[in-house]
């Protein structure tokens, strides 16, 4: 989600997304929550770090609680460092809606901090 909406922000920016363990799909909640603010994440595909590990960044985020803790060491030139933690919304339980609302919650979540982000680092 946060990549759909620095995406979002700034067609122009090179955003990439990957994680230490990722799923196969994109969870169909999160497209759904993404679309409901006009962002289609639908074509994207989790990918592992390790694709990542050799280039160049300005920026490497960490956003889940334990990525922090379990990311690899990257090779390449690394800007900055940053961590901004969100809980899980994949870990959700109850209803299908509460699953929803869930993922709605953390959706908001991310997009005002990535926003606060993209305004006070990169825009600056």
């Amino acid at each position: 989600m946060a990549e759909g909406f620095l995406k979002s922000f700034d067609p122009d920016l090179e955003v990439y997304s990957a994680g230490t363990n990722p799923a196969k799909y994109v969870n169909p909640n999160a497209i759904i929550a993404m679309n409901e603010t006009g962002v289609d994440i639908t074509n994207n595909s989790p990918k592992n770090v390790d694709l990542f590990i050799n280039q160049h960044f300005d920026y490497v985020i960490t956003v889940c609680g334990n990525a922090k803790e379990t990311c690899p060491a990257f090779i390449g030139k690394v800007g900055e460092r940053l961590h901004i933690g969100f809980e899980d919304p994949a870990e959700a339980v109850g209803s299908q809606e509460e699953i929803l609302d869930e993922f709605r919650r953390i959706r908001d979540e991310i997009k005002i901090r990535f926003y606060d982000f993209y305004i006070n680092k990169i825009m600056r």
